[in-house]
């Protein structure tokens, strides 16, 4: 195989030096490398001879969304059979945020990931997919919007799906209450309240901390969310991206973290959240809700095929409210944004054969399958699914409806990742900070955070 391969590059260099030789020389503007041939035409031919020795093309794609890795593994499994020439590969690493900087540092860097850092746009991480009209004209104007570079302008990124996130909660055991989810947080507080005196089974409030993801979320929801909900969606771009303290207050007694951080610890000392925060995982969670031993959580729309999966009768049974306002003057927030976007390598060798894939996979009948697989609804304008049941989807409008849309921070610090933060909410959690000096170190790391994606 391989002496095929070689024997294709000789005969290509062969002939291209002859061409060279008989015109005269290069054209101009044409890159020379030794032996007078263009290095584009060496790969190409290389490529070629790839091809016509029936190696097949492999392209990594790197995840770290666990809910839908079995769709996607249906997916590339009919994408692979198929054609014969590109063999997609799927890659889940659930600290992924993490796991990319590992890949860039090293030079494994998997050609299609869904993994998005602000940082990593500004060092050319990520290849400019702004001319992929044919995805642009089927996407919603919102998403691409969402998709879209502050600072340039160009898409590095398509999403395929819409997400929201929240406060799922137990209607049922609610309304015997006489109960509903407040808007402002003092209001919540007593709701939580009530909850463990009337019911001092429930856990009131389930956070599973062992998971950093979940807890860096509760972080970007809330006090990023006040930030964004205060400042607006661009300002509050523009003051991330900048580093702009003096309106982002990170590391002020009063502000956002500080104030995140003391309603937190005061839900831990009033037993108002599970004892065994720090080593609670998800699938605790879940079992929890559906068993009616917890209240509510927080969590997106992609837990839902795992809550209805764990119990089908917890359908018309299921809530979902914004995050109550926690701050003085501001207003409830609920997460109405971008979902499963992926991003093509910059250094790729194989740019062509990962835009075939997303071809495939951005194909109508494939995102119906992936929304309703993910129970997210889908970005494209021509993909009608059925992504939860019709009470889940009305409770969901009318919590989109009643509060202020923020979307992801994805322009944090390629240095401070979202588990970053999520980390230092366990050592919250577990007696390592006062409020403030989480404030204080939240706004370090930030910054340092900054400094080192420069």
């Amino acid at each position: 195989m391989k002496k095929k391969k070689w024997l294709a590059i000789m005969m290509a260099l062969t002939m291209t030096a002859g061409c060279l030789s008989g015109c005269g020389g290069a054209e101009e503007g044409q890159q020379e490398v030794s032996g007078g041939v263009d290095e584009t035409a060496a790969r190409k031919e290389e490529a070629y001879a790839e091809q016509t020795s029936g190696e097949k093309v492999r392209i990594k794609l790197f995840t770290g969304k666990i809910e839908t890795i079995d769709v996607m593994d249906e997916i590339i499994a009919d994408f692979n059979a198929s054609q014969d020439r590109i063999e997609v590969e799927q890659e889940y690493q659930k600290d992924a945020s993490n796991i990319i900087k590992i890949k860039f540092a090293s030079g494994e860097v998997p050609d299609i990931m869904t993994t998005y850092e602000q940082g990593f746009v500004d060092e050319g991480k990520y290849l400019d997919l702004s001319g992929q009209s044919e995805w642009w004209e089927r996407l919603s104007p919102s998403m691409k919007e969402a998709c879209t570079d502050v600072k340039s302008g160009n898409q590095y990124r398509v999403c395929t799906n819409m997400t929201m996130a929240g406060f799922f909660y137990n209607k049922e055991m609610l309304d015997e209450l006489g109960l509903e989810v407040p808007q402002q947080w003092d209001d919540f507080m007593k709701m939580l309240e009530t909850v463990k005196k009337e019911k001092p089974e429930v856990t009131p409030w389930f956070i599973f901390g062992s998971e950093a993801w979940h807890l860096g979320h509760l972080i970007e929801f809330i006090p990023h969310g006040y930030v964004k909900a205060t400042l607006g969606t661009i300002d509050a771009k523009k003051a991330m991206l900048d580093d702009d303290q003096a309106r982002l207050r990170f590391g002020e007694p009063d502000g956002p973290m500080a104030v995140f951080a003391s309603r937190m610890l005061e839900l831990q000392e009033k037993g108002l959240i599970n004892e065994d925060v720090l080593t609670a995982t998800s699938d605790n969670c879940i079992q929890d809700f559906v068993n009616g031993k917890a209240a509510m959580f927080s969590n997106g729309m992609w837990v839902i095929s795992s809550l209805l999966e764990a119990n089908p009768d917890m359908a018309d049974k299921i809530g979902f409210a914004p995050y109550p306002a926690y701050m003085p003057d501001s207003k409830p927030v609920v997460l109405s944004a971008e979902d499963s976007g992926y991003s093509i390598s910059s250094t790729t060798e194989h740019k062509e054969e990962a835009i075939e894939f997303l071809n495939f996979l951005f194909q109508p009948e494939n995102q119906k399958k992936y929304s309703e697989a993910a129970k997210a609804p889908s970005a494209f304008t021509d993909v009608d699914a059925d992504w939860a049941p019709e009470t889940i989807v009305k409770e969901v409008s009318e919590a989109v409806g009643s509060a202020v849309n923020i979307g992801y921070t994805n322009e944090k610090p390629a240095g401070f990742s979202g588990d970053d933060a999520g980390r230092m909410l366990q050592e919250l959690f577990a007696g390592q900070f006062s409020a403030e000096e989480f404030a204080k170190a939240y706004e370090q790391a930030w910054n340092d955070g900054m400094n080192t994606g420069n």
